[in-house]
């Protein structure tokens, strides 16, 4: 009786210590989610065994009444859930098997940003495992705002959307000095003008510039003419009654408030980290961020020096800046892979290309015609954006935040390249084009 005794000893002895040696385990690292994704919390036995018949819990370490979700007697028991997890948690039963205790957590929110526990306890042994969960906002689209209409009193009323924001965000609506605008501000009939120029420059700049269609901006050739001609429509069809005689400055000046707002979208949204190939006449830096002409007199045929990007894009949208101070001659934009490189007189879209640039001192788009550009001042840094699915192209002042030129509608059915160009035949300015990414 007692060597039987003593047998069951050693064998409670052996089943303990194996059980202690059983671990609940989580991430080393906090585990990063988006506001409005779905999230895998991790959290596992080791070494792996069964979790099917034991208790399963997860907790909030910093809320009362934390839990968030109860796993018991092989079922889901969330009676006493925290009322805002409820519908949103799920464990794999099928994984249970293998020890895997993982917590899906659904349409994560801000207030979800915490620590956890996760508790697993069988008849012989339990341990628990904590996870830091950081949760981060989803950023939306840009705004667009549209006019909606006047009141009686002459009140103009603008319409601001976007799309994708989790949490819903704050709207402010601020004038150019960066100051609260109120309703009575809002009906004067001097702001209303102004406010109506800035949504010309809106709809013709900030949207285009996200992708909305204007065929008309294809059709006029330079900025000035463009702004005044969309501003005269917009009152004649809208105001009839308000006259006409509005401020030029004040226009620029809210041009310039809304491109600058422009640009500091794509600069953080959509901008690309790009550099250049090779070029037999062109010195590219190491680094692939410069390129200047080498002046060669050994019978190379190649007489075009333009060079591509490394990289080429096939969708959505990307941005890029690249550095023109000083240089004579240059051409810059996107170009396909399949671009025309031999007797290229014009970068036209027809041969592959969409540029702005510089030649004999005047600055040109190479549209279906070469279209002359009247610039206030000399570029010294052009910003491109493109919307590969709109078929959209448009070029930027970025240190005046001026509005250069805009391709639109555009069929792109192949990959699309950064490309810079200083000229044909010969160039005999050693500046060169550099692709910036100090934003």
């Amino acid at each position: 009786m007692k060597f039987i005794c003593l047998t069951l000893l050693l064998v409670s002895g052996i089943t303990d210590s194996r059980s202690e040696r059983n671990e609940v385990v989580g991430p080393a690292d906090p585990v990063f989610a988006v506001s409005g994704e779905d999230v895998i919390l991790p959290c596992s036995v080791k070494p792996s065994i069964s979790v099917v018949d034991m208790r399963v819990e997860w907790f909030r370490l910093d809320l009362k009444d934390s839990l968030v979700h109860l796993y018991e007697y092989h079922e889901d028991r969330n009676t006493d859930q925290i009322q805002s997890y409820r519908g949103r948690t799920k464990l794999i039963h099928q994984e249970l098997q293998r020890g895997n205790a993982s917590l899906k957590l659904s349409t994560v929110r801000v207030s979800d940003e915490g620590g956890y526990k996760c508790f697993i306890q069988s008849k012989s042994w339990y341990d628990e495992a904590i996870i830091d969960v950081r949760v981060e906002v989803a950023v939306g689209r840009p705004p667009v705002i549209t006019v909606d209409g006047f009141n009686r009193s002459g009140g103009l009323h603008l319409e601001c959307e976007s799309e994708g924001w989790n949490p819903d965000p704050d709207l402010e609506w601020l004038d150019s000095d960066g100051v609260r605008l109120t309703d009575n501000r809002f009906i004067s009939w001097r702001t209303s003008i102004i406010l109506i120029s800035v949504f010309v420059v809106i709809a013709g700049i900030l949207i285009a510039a996200f992708a909305h269609k204007n065929r008309a901006y294809n059709q006029l050739q330079n900025e000035r003419d463009q702004l005044l001609q969309s501003q005269k429509i917009i009152i004649t069809q809208a105001v009839p009654h308000l006259r006409e005689n509005v401020e030029h400055e004040q226009l620029l000046q809210s041009q310039k408030i809304i491109i600058t707002q422009a640009v500091q979208n794509l600069r953080k949204h959509m901008a690309v980290n790009v550099t250049l190939c090779a070029h037999s006449r062109l010195i590219v830096s190491d680094d692939g961020k410069q390129v200047k002409y080498e002046n060669r007199e050994d019978g190379e045929e190649d007489k075009y020096f333009g060079v591509l990007g490394k990289d080429g894009f096939s969708s959505g949208c990307f941005y890029f800046e690249v550095q023109v101070k000083d240089q004579t001659k240059w051409y810059l934009g996107v170009a396909r892979k399949s671009r025309n490189r031999k007797d290229v007189n014009t970068l036209r879209p027809d041969e592959g290309y969409w540029t702005v640039g510089l030649r004999d001192e005047k600055y040109w788009a190479s549209d279906s015609t070469s279209v002359p550009l009247s610039l206030k001042v000399k570029p010294q840094r052009i910003g491109v954006f493109v919307n590969y699915e709109e078929g959209l192209v448009s070029f930027y002042d970025v240190k005046s935040m001026s509005h250069i030129y805009t391709y639109t509608d555009q069929s792109f059915n192949e990959k699309l390249y950064l490309c810079v160009c200083l000229g044909f035949q010969r160039n005999y300015n050693s500046t060169p084009l550099i692709i910036c990414d100090d934003y």
